[in-house]
């Protein structure tokens, strides 16, 4: 990432535009699709076991998918444009290095977010942090081993479980990037023309309330009433959502984004690493999921926004928008 990168083109983070009212039909036909195929796909769920039920994983693997199938059904069968797999954000892949220097970056920035939240939460009083003695870990690993087999030090067992994240990101990339073509892929560039901040809370919003199917049933805030679970996972979803943009907008790419999507999956179960033995995490108010997980990247992103850094690298007319509408048949 070089520094004019950085600095380019500003006018997509001014007083918001208009969106033309054929992408507007197409925004309504993407969201109706993602939020009913989600829920179709979680139905069997609330039938049966819930959280518990064995097909839980398979469920929720099918239901990340469902954005990129509604992204592709109003490509393909409403837009129809020249070049769908641009509109999708999945082309171009060049240049090459710029587009590794941007997951580079996304898997990092990802990583940051999720373990900054664990010593925020601690000054916050929210978090139970053990950051030295990580006897919560050890509690697991003794679980799982025996007492006896734990080794003295389990510091190298943590630093080496997130030194694979990387590599996990990328293997296990797809199943993050079923949400990523939709909701950065596709819908984010088609709110873009309102201006930054509409861009960031419509798209945010929307993610988060996407999860409602298995928010509801405790998923991610196992204590928490139903309500102030979806709430909490739209604060989250904007604010974490909102990084994934710009490395969507700058990049020209959903690979970043969705990447660093999978990164942050794969770190999200750090907080049990570093928590206090016999601690109860409240992930409404700890961890990444929770208010003060947070105030990290919500500073990052004024900060985005402020300096007209929240959109393409490139001048409009070369732009996102300005390519799928050329290329519309």
């Amino acid at each position: 990432m070089t520094a004019p990168a950085l600095g380019a083109d500003r006018s997509t983070t001014g007083p918001g535009g208009r969106i033309p009212r054929a992408d507007l039909a197409s925004v309504a036909v993407f969201l109706v699709l993602a939020f009913g195929l989600a829920w179709l796909v979680a139905l069997p769920l609330w039938l049966g076991g819930g959280l518990a039920d064995p097909a839980f994983t398979p469920t929720a693997l099918a239901m990340m998918a469902t954005p990129a199938i509604a992204a592709v059904v109003v490509v393909f069968l409403v837009e129809r444009p020249a070049h769908r797999a641009r509109a999708l954000g999945l082309w171009p892949l060049r240049p090459l290095g710029r587009l590794v220097g941007y997951v580079a970056a996304g898997i990092a920035v990802a990583m940051a977010l999720v373990l900054v939240a664990l010593p925020v939460g601690a000054l916050f009083g929210v978090y139970p942090a053990d950051l030295t003695g990580l006897s919560g870990f050890r509690e697991t690993l003794a679980a799982q081993l025996g007492p006896d087999r734990v080794p003295e030090s389990v510091g190298p067992i943590v630093l080496a479980q997130l030194a694979v994240v990387p590599v996990a990101a990328v293997v296990g990339v797809l199943p993050a990037l079923g949400e990523e073509i939709g909701w950065r892929g596709w819908l984010l560039p088609k709110l873009v023309p309102l201006g930054a901040v509409p861009a960031i809370l419509i798209s945010g919003v929307a993610w988060g309330v996407w999860h409602a199917p298995v928010v509801l049933l405790g998923y991610n805030y196992p204590h928490a009433p139903g309500w102030l679970g979806v709430l909490s996972m739209v604060g989250m979803c904007t604010v974490v959502g909102a990084v994934f943009g710009w490395l969507r907008l700058r990049s020209g790419s959903v690979w970043p984004a969705a990447v660093a999507h999978s990164a942050f999956n794969a770190t999200a179960g750090s907080y049990l690493l570093f928590a206090a033995a016999g601690a109860p995490v409240d992930t409404t108010r700890a961890t990444v999921l929770g208010w003060s997980g947070w105030i990290v990247p919500l500073a990052v992103v004024v900060v985005l926004v402020a300096t007209g850094r929240f959109g393409p690298a490139t001048r409009p007319d070369a732009g996102l928008g300005a390519r799928t509408r050329r290329h519309r048949s």
